[in-house]
């Protein structure tokens, strides 16, 4: 988050919200601090962490599953450019293929891109966003312009966001579209959990039957006039 604040000098951060409010107040937050857009990381089970985000107070707004997120610092790679410098968007053909993809590249534009003149802003371009629609995911990455050849070198932060849901109105509303393609947290890991029980059962009735196999295998062949001469 505090990667994101340094990358949109636009940006006016919010305190954390409690988790009791409804997610409706963040439209009188935003209102308060004279934002029409927002984004909201929304963190569950002190592992799962999802995104909206949104146009206030009349919507319409997302709601992602954020995956492989990677910070400044974790990366550490050689890429570089000015705080508070205006980026570039770019974002692949597959964002018009289809209208929830092209809301979402709307949406993302008038998101990150810096406003015109803005106080805080540097009057020129040295990096480039990078929005990327694969494997129905939104890839983002944070490159820098090299001015020698126009090469581009990675700066971070990355992250792939996984669409859920966009609903008509600011986290509320009609679901405009929902992905087919999602598959919830809670189901990744009870699948996951299914599967370690199988291979555990597996590994028992394995046992079992080797356990049986061996058993009814004659090692030497026995002499039944052994039995005469025991003594106890």
């Amino acid at each position: 988050m505090k990667d994101f604040k340094v990358l949109m000098p636009h940006s006016k951060s919010e305190t954390k919200m409690d988790k009791k409010d409804s997610l409706t107040v963040i439209n009188e937050i935003c209102q308060m601090k004279n934002c029409t857009k927002c984004i909201y990381f929304e963190s569950k089970r002190k592992t799962d962490l999802y995104l909206w985000m949104s146009n206030c107070p009349s919507g319409p707004s997302v709601r992602f599953d954020v995956q492989n997120i990677h910070t400044l610092l974790e990366l550490k790679l050689t890429g570089n450019c000015l705080k508070h410098s205006r980026p570039l968007l770019c974002f692949n053909e597959a964002f018009d293929e289809a209208p929830h993809w092209s809301l979402l590249k709307e949406l993302l534009i008038q998101i990150f891109s810096t406003p015109r003149n803005h106080p805080k802003s540097q009057p020129f371009v040295d990096h480039v966003f990078s929005f990327t629609v694969a494997d129905n995911r939104i890839w983002f990455r944070n490159y820098q312009a090299m001015e020698e050849d126009g090469k581009l070198a990675e700066i971070g932060p990355r992250m792939v966001l996984n669409p859920i849901k966009i609903f008509r109105g600011s986290f509320e509303g009609e679901v405009l579209w929902q992905n087919p393609h999602y598959v919830s947290r809670i189901n990744i890991r009870r699948q996951i959990k299914l599967a370690k029980a199988n291979k555990y059962m597996d590994q028992v009735q394995q046992k079992k039957a080797r356990k049986k196999r061996l058993s009814g295998i004659i090692t030497y062949k026995s002499d039944i006039t052994d039995q005469v001469f025991a003594t106890n």
